[in-house]
């Protein structure tokens, strides 16, 4: 195991090639790793986070700063820039990127297509079906005490096929207003 290097945060600030502000920085994003007594900078936990958590998208550009910066400084390479930037090993994240705005695009469809009216939540309709079933099923068992009695007094199989045709359609038909009514109402109540 590599000994702990503590150093107060100007020279971690020299010793990285960066100005005093960007330990700041670093300290505000929560890049920072403290030693114990919470004054200095644990070097090498605080380079070895700053690598974990940098931007790959933004390696063009600090590599272009740290160029000039090691310009200005006659040629002198800073620790940190000298360890390898590139992320193999590490999840890509341009992907992780992508697929987070592809999600958060998919959600933004979904909720205009919520507010325009073309899609409804799922347990609105799950009960207004429901409801609409059970609904159908009382209004057809509904009748059966009165057409037990109208039927046996009937002897010609035309006028008690006619006789059922009329009462369930009608049942059929009272059936589908309410439940129409009902599904409009299950699926624009907040």
């Amino acid at each position: 195991m590599t000994t702990p290097i503590y150093l107060s945060k100007k020279a971690f600030a020299d010793r990285i090639n960066r100005s005093p502000s960007y330990v700041t920085q670093l300290k505000d994003s929560n890049r920072l790793v403290l030693a114990p007594d919470g004054k200095k900078v644990d070097v090498l936990a605080t380079e070895a986070l700053i690598l974990e958590t940098i931007d790959p998208s933004k390696a063009g550009v600090a590599a272009r700063h740290q160029q000039g910066r090691a310009q200005r400084n006659g040629g002198e390479q800073a620790s940190l820039s000298s360890v390898q930037l590139s992320l193999e090993g590490e999840p890509n994240f341009q992907e992780a990127r992508a697929l987070r705005e592809h999600n958060l695009a998919q959600l933004a469809g979904i909720d205009l297509q919520e507010r325009q009216g073309l899609l409804v939540e799922r347990s609105r309709v799950e009960i207004a079906a429901y409801n609409a079933g059970r609904l159908l099923r009382d209004q057809l068992f509904g009748p059966l005490p009165q057409m037990a009695h109208e039927l046996a007094a009937m002897t010609d199989p035309w006028l008690i096929e006619k006789h059922l045709t009329a009462i369930i359609r009608r049942t059929l038909e009272e059936a589908e207003r309410l439940s129409s009514a009902d599904l409009e109402h299950a699926l624009t109540q907040n």
